[in-house]
């Protein structure tokens, strides 16, 4: 009698993707690609290399996995082009005026990298170095790096910790942690592109979104905030009642024009919040596939962009093109160039101090 053999089953990823064109050594560090698994089959891989989500995979109200997030297929695309697909971002997620803050009277000046302004940490930002791995099991992942001393302009030695963990009721937990030994500023996020629909499904347009604020921060032409906190009532901003993304988009309002669509922060509501005592911030949902995603944060604000800068010349794991509006990010934040508004939530770290951070993306199904 033959005995038989079992054949593991083929992980979700390898359609689109084979681990060996993640794995490398840049300038004396080593670069690998790593997976999460949770009972549900949902799966989530990374590279360390600019502590990247690769793919997430959730399955429909049908039960058919998709890859909801945009990304490539190797490590050499990512880079070769200036994108922040499913990075960590620091050390200052979004906008920074001018590329100046001062701190205790001396004023620093920033990488410029978004126009006459900084952005999400400048030229080598934190998605475009290598992260150590100080842990990685089944369902999740620990990433580390000290971002030394005026890297980017900023002040102080940063010793940054960023870990996930996959739940089985299909929950990406995040926490971030820092410690400065200077004055400085942080703001640290993750800027996974999503589309509920499958990475390259076409337009986010007719997601079902709710967001819970009744304020949002209008910017000038650069997308620096003013520094009014503008209420949504009356606005295309109103995402207090679901609606899709697409419904005013086209809406003749000067923030729509100024943003090319929705790229604002949302000033978030202080309750609900939910049993880990984190603000509930989104929900998205995609009336085709049923998928819905829900959003959970410590922070103040969320950035909601709507792909409005995409315009189809990346194509994605898959080898379709990412075309305009072709995604959603929703990056938990303190507020953007808060370090010029004294009037924003503070984002300054002391030496002594930690600072932390949570979101959870919480993926679930709506009934038929």
């Amino acid at each position: 009698m033959t005995e038989s053999v079992l054949e593991t089953p083929r992980a979700k990823y390898e359609q689109n993707i084979n681990a060996a064109d993640f794995t490398r050594t840049i300038e004396g560090d080593s670069v690998k690609f790593y997976v999460l698994t949770n009972a549900n089959g949902m799966e989530v891989t990374f590279t360390n290399y600019g502590q990247r989500l690769v793919s997430l995979y959730v399955p429909d109200r049908d039960g058919k996995f998709d890859d909801v997030v945009l990304g490539f297929d190797n490590l050499e695309d990512y880079r070769a082009k200036k994108n922040f697909f499913g990075a960590v971002i620091g050390r200052y997620g979004n906008r920074i005026a001018k590329g100046k803050f001062t701190l205790d009277n001396k004023t620093y000046d920033l990488a410029i990298n978004n126009n006459e302004n900084h952005l999400h940490g400048g030229l080598v930002g934190f998605e475009s170095v290598v992260w150590k791995v100080d842990d990685h099991t089944d369902n999740s992942i620990s990433f580390s790096r000290v971002s030394p001393d005026m890297e980017e302009g900023y002040p102080g030695n940063l010793d940054v910790k960023v870990s996930y963990i996959l739940t089985d009721d299909n929950a990406l937990q995040i926490n971030y942690e820092a410690r400065t030994d200077k004055p400085t500023y942080v703001n640290l996020t993750n800027h996974s592109f999503f589309n509920l629909k499958g990475e390259g499904e076409g337009t986010v347009n007719d997601h079902i979104v709710i967001l819970n604020a009744d304020k949002f921060t209008p910017v000038d032409s650069g997308l620096i905030p003013t520094g009014e906190l503008m209420n949504v009532a009356g606005t295309p901003f109103d995402f207090r009642t679901p609606k899709a993304i697409g419904k005013d988009i086209e809406v003749d309002f000067d923030q729509l024009k100024l943003g090319n669509g929705y790229d604002h922060n949302f000033v978030l509501n202080e309750v609900p919040k939910n049993r880990e005592g984190l603000t509930f911030a989104a929900k998205v949902v995609e009336p085709n596939s049923g998928r819905t995603l829900e959003v959970y944060t410590s922070e103040p604000g969320v950035q909601f962009y709507g792909g409005n800068f995409l315009n189809g010349s990346d194509l994605g794991k898959s080898g379709k093109p990412y075309v305009r509006r072709g995604s959603f990010c929703l990056e938990t934040q303190h507020f953007p160039d808060s370090p010029n508004h004294p009037e924003f939530p503070s984002t300054r770290l002391e030496p002594g101090e930690t600072y932390i951070s949570y979101c959870t993306y919480k993926f679930g199904v709506t009934e038929n």
